[in-house]
C-alpha cells in the first residue's frame, strides 16, 4: 500500500501545483512565486509521506549537501543543452534575432522549477525507487524511462518520436543520475537546468508545450531530426546522443560506487550462495 499512498500524495501535489501555476499564467512574477511554493510543498509532502509509510529517514532528500548537489545538476543540465544548441547553431538551424523577454524568463523559472521537481519526485522518487526494489536498477531505468516518455504524448505538439527521444535521453539519464548519487537533488537540478536553458534562455520549444519566449528572441529551422521540429530540441538526434552518453557516464559511476541494485530473484540466489560459502 505504500506505493499507493506515496503516488496519491505526490501526484496530488503535482496536479494541484500545475493547476495553480496555470492559473497565474500571464503574470511572470506570480508564476515565479507560485512555482517556488509548489516546489516547497512537493518536497515537504514527499518527505512526509515516504517517512510515514516507510518509517525511515528520507535520505534521498537530505538537507545536507542539497545545495551543492542541486547546483551541480543545474550546471550539467545547462551545459548539456548548450552543447545541443551549439551544434544546431553551427549547422545553421538555430539563429538569435535579438533579445526576447526577461520577464518571460522570470515566469519560466517558476514554471520549470515546479515541473522539474514534481516530475522527479513522481518518476524517480517514487516509481523508479520502488520498481528498483523489485526488478533492479536496469529494469527500473527502462520501465520508468518508457513511462516518462509516454507521458509526454499528452503535450500539445507531441509526436511518437519525441516521446521515444524523451524516454531515452531524459528518462534514462535522470534515473541514472539518481542511481549514481542516491539523491534526488541532482536529477531535479539537472531536469530544471535543461528545461530552463531551453525555454528561459534560448527560447526554444520544450516538449511540444507551446513554450513562451525567454531571454533570447530566436528562430529554429531545418530538419526535424536535427532540430526536433514542433516538439523542440528534445526531439533532436543531438539530444538523444548526448543524453545517452551522460546516461552511460552516470551508470558507470553508479557501478563504481556499488549503487546498482540487482533483481530480487538474483539477490536471493546470491544470498544463498554466500550463505553456502560461509557454512563451508
Amino acid at each position: 500500500m505504500r506505493v499507493v499512498w506515496q503516488l496519491l500524495a505526490v501526484v496530488a501535489v503535482w496536479m494541484i501545483g500545475g493547476q495553480c501555476v496555470a492559473a497565474v499564467d500571464g503574470n511572470p512574477w506570480l508564476t515565479l512565486v507560485v512555482g517556488l511554493l509548489a516546489v516547497v510543498l512537493a518536497v515537504g509532502t514527499y518527505k512526509w509521506v515516504v517517512g510515514r509509510t516507510e518509517r525511515r529517514a528520507v535520505t534521498e532528500l537530505s538537507a545536507e549537501g542539497a545545495g551543492p548537489a542541486t547546483g551541480r545538476g543545474v550546471l550539467i543540465g545547462v551545459a548539456l543543452f548548450v552543447a545541443v544548441i551549439t551544434n544546431l547553431a553551427f549547422a545553421g538551424d538555430y539563429e538569435v534575432d535579438g533579445l526576447g523577454s526577461v520577464t518571460g524568463a522570470v515566469g519560466l523559472f517558476g514554471f520549470m522549477a515546479a515541473a522539474a521537481v514534481t516530475e522527479e519526485l513522481v518518476f524517480r522518487g517514487v516509481l523508479f525507487r520502488l520498481v528498483e526494489e523489485w526488478g533492479g536498477t536496469w529494469l527500473s531505468l527502462v520501465l520508468t524511462g518508457a513511462l516518462f516518455g509516454l507521458m509526454h504524448l499528452l503535450n500539445p505538439n507531441a509526436s511518437l518520436w519525441g516521446a521515444v527521444a524523451i524516454a531515452i535521453e531524459a528518462g534514462g539519464m535522470l534515473a541514472a543520475a539518481y542511481a549514481a548519487t542516491r539523491t534526488l537533488w541532482l536529477p531535479m537540478g539537472l531536469h530544471f537546468g535543461w528545461n530552463f536553458a531551453a525555454s528561459g534562455i534560448f527560447s526554444t520549444e520544450v516538449s511540444g508545450n507551446d513554450t513562451p519566449k525567454g531571454i533570447l528572441d530566436s528562430t529554429t529551422s531545418g530538419s526535424k531530426w536535427i532540430t526536433g521540429g514542433d516538439f523542440g530540441p528534445e526531439g533532436s538526434v543531438y539530444s538523444v546522443l548526448f543524453g545517452v552518453l551522460l546516461t552511460i557516464a552516470f551508470m558507470w559511476l553508479a557501478h563504481r560506487r556499488g549503487n546498482l541494485v540487482p533483481r530480487r530473484g538474483r539477490r536471493v540466489v546470491e544470498a544463498e550462495a554466500d550463505a553456502t560459502t560461509v557454512s563451508r
